[in-house]
């Protein structure tokens, strides 16, 4: 799917030990349904995207999240990542000067 891999870690949960933790475990049909979840390295889940079936998730769109995710990280929060940024993009500095003027700062 990806050249060299995929990029991150990823598991398979046959027995569904991990969907009943996380609540995607469909105990009618005995697997678990499409979940996507960011973790971060202390364990805490920073995102979280159920499917059903029929629909796919996006590999750019979890790529772009978990960059976001690492940026604020590096940042300490002292920056954020408005929807759709990509690295490079214009951050946000989050703060009471920020309240109701998100529009003045960010223009998609």
């Amino acid at each position: 799917m990806v050249d060299g891999g995929i990029p991150f870690h990823m598991i398979s949960d046959g027995a569904g030990h991990l969907g009943k933790v996380y609540g995607v475990y469909d105990e009618a049909s005995g697997v678990d349904i499409r979940g996507r979840f960011i973790i971060d390295p202390e364990g805490v889940v920073q995102a979280m995207e159920v499917l059903t079936p029929p629909v796919g998730r996006h590999l750019d769109e979890t790529i772009r999240q978990v960059q976001a995710f690492q940026h604020v990280r590096k940042t300490k929060g002292t920056e954020v990542c408005p929807s759709g940024w990509h690295p490079g993009d214009t951050v946000l500095k989050p703060g009471p000067d920020l309240v109701g003027k998100v529009w003045k700062v960010w223009k998609p």
